[in-house]
């Protein structure tokens, strides 16, 4: 605020008012709204003797109690007032935490520094900013999220066209940024890789035909669709370390191998116990983690497994009771694992590994609950299986002894035979319901510390959950190869941002909570550069006060906004 004269060319006289001076975001240009009319100056110099002076004085004092928030503010609209459909009257600051942790990792300034050898017209910078805070806060293809940029505040000068160029180079850096957010993490946040977790996911593409990546396999959600596969590395507190996709028709145990390699070569990092489940559990992977100095726990299947172990696990002596519903036992036992040589032949090679076993009468009860619809279907087939196929016998098959299909029609075929209740099958499943084995190269480690860090593992099934529900990794709007691995890049990186503010808040909130909260935090424009933020509560104050930015305030102007963004780059 400051003091205005006003010469009228006419009399002579010089009117003096106290006025507020802003830039309109809109249109660019300066423009001043009147806040207080004084008078003539003739007639104001009866009352003071330097009228100039001594207003100059009082808009100095006006400007001091309205940065201390002790003057009221005043807003005018009339009633026919028409909201202008070409300007954005809402705007999300909701990203600020996202923006203090992207720009702690760094990942601004490798941006910058990759730019520098590029002859582009446009900021890499901006670009990643806007696809990361919109894929945590409100995701969407690149179209619809390029679309909405100005619905945030902050600076996004770049075209459409720039966006999907990004995508290319996103992609040509994808090893080195996965690299430098390693480093970053360990330097700012002591990674622990002492125990890493591992697991495999798929997304579907809803296209026509397979490519190269996009291929038809087992999908996780039983999609007829072509795949892709992902295998995901986490460190000890759940925050991710990087991934790799794989075309689509690659089997699971084969994904393992790569990472680790890659994760060997180029992470500098010590000896690592994978955890992983029995899924991964194979001799090829056992062999390369003992042969690179390092363990692994991983579960294993009981009623897959020799008549050894299975004798061994209901063999009720040796087991020790932890609580009313829960008993453990186990032993190292030496066994050969049948490996592959580097000239690709089979070879034995023996081992010493622990066995786990511990039974849970709560898992129990679950594997009974969770074989009920099965079994319900199954004798629904065996009692009219005219009104089933091979399509639809999904789940309660198994449970069928000898039940063949036409090879054309998938009809099921009961000329000679009838269909009937696997009783053998069914029994020995019973036997072990509420038995789990968990195998470990790491004998000297307590049962009760192996149990526990294999559970770790839900970490990583939550983060796939994550991508795939919150992120919205799928659908996949993009269909270049690089395109997709770009896309898959930032899911990751937004999930990396993700699990650092949970961390930082002390995992006090879900993600899903968080997420839904800070997409809520959005100020409405009101006059003269101020918007008026409605939404505040614990979860947005506990983040807020985590990392230092103030969300409570109701108004706010563009230049306090602009310096709270700025802070966050700090």
């Amino acid at each position: 605020m400051y003091l205005k004269t006003i010469l009228n060319k006419k009399t002579g006289r010089i009117f003096l008012s106290i006025v507020h001076g802003y830039r309109d975001k809109s249109t660019g240009k300066s423009c001043s709204k009147t806040i207080k009319p004084l008078g003539y100056l003739d007639e104001l110099q009866k009352e003071v003797d330097d009228p100039i002076a001594y207003y100059t004085q009082v808009a100095k004092e006006m400007n001091e109690k309205h940065k201390a928030s002790k003057v009221p503010l005043v807003f005018e609209f009339q009633a026919g007032d028409i909201i202008d459909r070409n300007s954005v009257q809402r705007k999300k600051l909701g990203h600020a935490p996202f923006s203090k942790i992207y720009h702690e990792l760094g990942i601004h300034q490798f941006m910058i520094n990759r730019q520098r050898s590029l002859k582009i017209g446009y900021q890499l910078n901006e670009v990643m900013k806007m696809l990361l805070f919109q894929r945590i806060l409100e995701p969407a293809s690149k179209l619809k999220s390029f679309e909405r940029k100005d619905r945030y505040f902050g600076k996004y000068a770049f075209s459409l066209a720039d966006t999907y160029r990004s995508l290319s180079l996103f992609s040509s850096y994808k090893e080195d940024l996965l690299l430098f957010l390693h480093k970053q993490v360990t330097k700012l946040y002591s990674r622990d890789t002492s125990n890493v977790f591992y697991d495999v996911t798929n997304y579907y593409f809803e296209i026509d035909k397979p490519d190269k990546l996009r291929k038809k396999g087992i999908s996780k959600e039983h999609r007829p669709n072509p795949i892709v596969q992902m295998g995901l590395l986490l460190d000890r507190l759940g925050l991710p370390i990087t991934y790799k996709l794989f075309s689509g028709n690659t089997n699971d145990c084969n994904t393992l191998l790569p990472v680790l390699s890659e994760v060997r070569e180029r992470y500098d990092i010590g000896r690592m116990v994978v955890v992983a489940d029995k899924g991964l559990n194979t001799s090829d992977n056992i062999a390369y983690n003992l042969i690179k100095g390092d363990g692994y726990i991983y579960s294993q299947t009981i009623r897959g497994a020799n008549r050894e172990l299975k004798a061994y696990v209901l063999n009720q002596s040796g087991y020790r009771q932890m609580g009313e519903e829960f008993k453990i036992k186990s032993r190292c036992y030496p066994r050969e694992i049948t490996v592959t040589d580097p000239d690709g032949k089979q070879v034995k090679v023996p081992i010493e590994e622990k066995q786990v076993i511990f039974y849970s009468e709560n898992y129990a009860k679950r594997a009974k609950a969770e074989r009920e619809p099965a079994l319900a279907k199954a004798r629904e087939l065996i009692a009219n299986p005219g009104q089933f196929s091979q399509a639809t016998s999904y789940g309660a098959a198994k449970y069928i002894k000898d039940l063949l299909f036409d090879k054309k029609t998938g009809e099921i075929i009961t000329a000679g035979h009838a269909p009937e209740l696997d009783l053998e099958k069914l029994n020995e499943e019973e036997e072990f319901d509420g038995y789990y084995a968990i195998v470990t190269s790491e004998c000297n480690l307590p049962d009760e510390e192996i149990i526990d860090t294999y559970r770790g593992l839900w970490r990583i099934e939550e983060s796939f959950r994550i991508t795939k529900s919150d992120l919205e990794t799928r659908p996949v709007y993009v269909s270049l190869e690089d395109h997709i691995e770009a896309h898959f890049l930032t899911c990751f990186v937004a999930l990396l941002l993700l699990r650092i503010l949970e961390l930082k808040t002390q995992h006090k909130y879900s993600p899903a909570r968080m997420i839904e909260s800070l997409n809520a935090v959005s100020g409405a424009h009101l006059q003269q550069n101020y918007y008026m933020f409605d939404y505040y509560d614990d979860v947005v104050e506990h983040i807020g006060n985590t990392l230092g930015i103030d969300f409570s305030k109701r108004i706010i102007p563009w230049g306090e906004i602009r310096s709270l963004l700025a802070a966050t780059k700090k």
